[in-house]
């Protein structure tokens, strides 16, 4: 085996290396393990969210696997953010930045103690890129595993998710439920440990795991709390040794063909807007040129067929028991719109992973792609004198496609939600959130509980909403977010005033506003750069250092860019 140990020999090898080894046995290592490859297991388990609850044991079941066949486990863990409890507040800031901090923990404890392999656990929604941008960043032979889903709440007979409660607090706000009924559903939405259960960003980038290759097939829908999760574990430890000695790396298998593949299976299930800013980042760190053009194209073209919340009717657990993402994968591959012949962490191409793979009967979860809910995916992305380098919109389960009214302009998150709750929202409003952006949060804020009291209101499709800002996976309804350039570096979004009239076509795949260019022009020679909201500790290194959403809102681009973005600004 040590001649698999590329990386560890650094650390274990040769009379010089004997203080190091030293530290190696106050851990109880004997020979026998230093001189078998090393693999890392990164976790980002914690307490802060149900989404890592398990992952602490799942880690533990994955180094005895790791043990058995023949190798030596180090566990570490790093950060992760419960997108939930920072919802709403000045705490959600810290979202996306997470995601930066977890490629960048991990890929400096790896590079540090010289880990030959490793296996990436997470569990909440930024998690899940942070891990697989640090494996294409790394480049050593890896497998990425989700945590699994939570259980569904169930509540006069229905399923719940985390989303019903921010809608039930809208519909509170209004009289609709009362005090009793709020607080029911607050106690019956999270039953246990897992992630958002519907095809929110954790289940979505979980299906893009699969999509892309670097998760084992069948792993990515087993819920949290599954025992049958035992398999995977299992074959996790084989996995990995067998990818060491073949010597398959992420790049090998995160190629453009396995991107498209990704971005399909977004569109098939109607997933999060934010995977629009995740693939594009993860391509980023493969070396891969992967765009809201490629986006676009992809999304146009595939069929939405997989009827799951927020637009539709079912949740990721119901995913589970038709069949698992590879039914989904099978759908897509069937009809020319998956590419068979990427590699994946099995070892084997998608093709050959589905070859008997079938559709399960009797379900309606996942349709048969020639029976879809719509001929092209759930999400959008849109263009126009609002937003030139894009805009993004979840159109899964959305009947209005079409929305012409005049701006209600905010420049916080905060403001918004006030006015919301005070009743000062009416039917026709554009809703305009700025100065969210990922420089001007900074952090890209979600906006669920601005949308979700919205539409408990009962304003969800009589208003349209735009940010440059985020969403939650769990927004539903005309809300348009990522808009670029932000208004913190004085994109259009900074210019338009309360009572502009602003145009969003869905189905066209535009956002405009109705003002002469000369007069964008006018506004903009009067503009000035707001202040920064934060002038130390790590937003403002962020807010620095961060790129556009359009780009995937990555933080390493060459310097000389980030610096004319900054003289620009300043």
């Amino acid at each position: 085996m040590s001649n698999l140990k590329n990386q560890s020999k650094t650390v274990t090898a040769g009379p010089e290396r004997a203080p190091h080894r030293a530290f190696l046995r106050a851990m109880g290592l004997t020979d026998k393990e230093i001189n078998q490859p090393f693999i890392g297991v990164a976790s980002t388990w914690n307490e802060a969210t149900p989404c890592n609850l398990t992952l602490k044991d799942q880690a533990e079941a994955i180094k005895k696997s790791i043990i058995l066949n023949g190798a030596t486990p180090r566990e570490f863990v790093t950060i992760s953010v419960s997108d939930g409890i920072a919802m709403g507040h000045e705490g959600m800031k810290a979202s996306l930045i997470s995601r930066e901090i977890i490629a960048d923990s991990v890929e400096l404890m790896m590079r540090a103690h010289c880990y030959d392999a490793w296996v990436g656990i997470a569990g909440c929604d930024k998690s899940l890129p942070g891990m697989m941008m640090a494996m294409a960043r790394l480049n050593l032979p890896a497998i990425f595993l989700y945590g699994g889903t939570i259980m569904p709440g169930k509540y006069k007979g229905r399923d719940l998710t985390i989303v019903d409660v921010y809608e039930a607090v809208g519909e509170h706000n209004v009289g609709k439920i009362t005090d009793k009924e709020l607080y029911e559903i607050e106690c019956n939405a999270c039953p246990g440990a897992g992630s958002c259960g519907g095809q929110f960003t954790a289940n979505t980038m979980a299906c893009v795991a699969e999509a892309i290759g670097i998760a084992l097939p069948y792993s990515s829908s087993y819920p949290a709390e599954d025992k049958e999760r035992t398999k995977v574990h299992q074959l996790i430890g084989e996995k990995i040794k067998f990818l060491l000695k073949e010597d398959i790396k992420p790049k090998d298998i995160m190629t453009k063909k396995a991107f498209e593949n990704a971005a399909r299976i977004v569109a098939a299930t109607g997933g999060s807007t934010n995977a629009v800013l995740h693939l594009p980042a993860m391509a980023y760190e493969a070396d891969i040129h992967f765009t809201l053009d490629d986006l676009d194209r992809i999304f146009q073209e595939t069929p939405y067929f997989v009827d799951l919340k927020p637009g539709g009717k079912y949740v990721a657990y119901d995913v589970h028991m038709a069949g698992g993402i590879p039914i989904i994968l099978k759908q897509l591959l069937d009809v020319g719109l998956l590419h068979g012949d990427c590699l994946t962490v099995s070892g084997k191409t998608h093709k050959e992973n589905l070859k008997d793979v079938k559709l399960t009967l009797n379900q309606d979860v996942i349709l048969s792609i020639n029976k879809s809910l719509s001929k092209t995916g759930g999400v959008k992305i849109l263009k126009g004198n609002l937003a030139p380098d894009g805009a993004v919109i979840k159109v899964a389960g959305l009947k209005k496609l079409f929305h012409k009214g005049p701006a209600k302009i905010f420049n916080s998150e905060q403001d918004c939600f006030e006015a919301i709750i005070n009743k000062k929202i009416k039917a026709g409003d554009v809703l305009v959130i700025r100065y969210e952006g990922p420089k001007g949060g900074p952090g890209m804020r979600e906006m669920l509980s601005v949308t979700a009291a919205l539409y408990g209101q009962g304003l969800g499709t009589e208003c349209a909403l735009i940010t440059d800002g985020r969403f939650s996976g769990g927004t539903r309804g005309l809300m348009v977010g990522h808009i670029a350039p932000e208004a913190y570096v004085g994109g259009p979004i900074a210019l338009i005033q309360d009572g502009d009239i602003v145009e969003i076509d869905a189905e066209k795949g535009n956002i405009l506003v109705e003002l002469s260019n000369q007069e964008l022009k006018q506004r903009k020679s009067k503009w000035e750069a707001p202040v920064p909201n934060y002038k130390t500790g790590v937003l403002a290194k962020y807010a620095k250092l961060v790129g556009s959403a359009k780009d995937g809102a990555i933080t390493n681009y060459p310097l000389v860019e980030n610096e004319e973005i900054l003289n620009v600004i300043h």
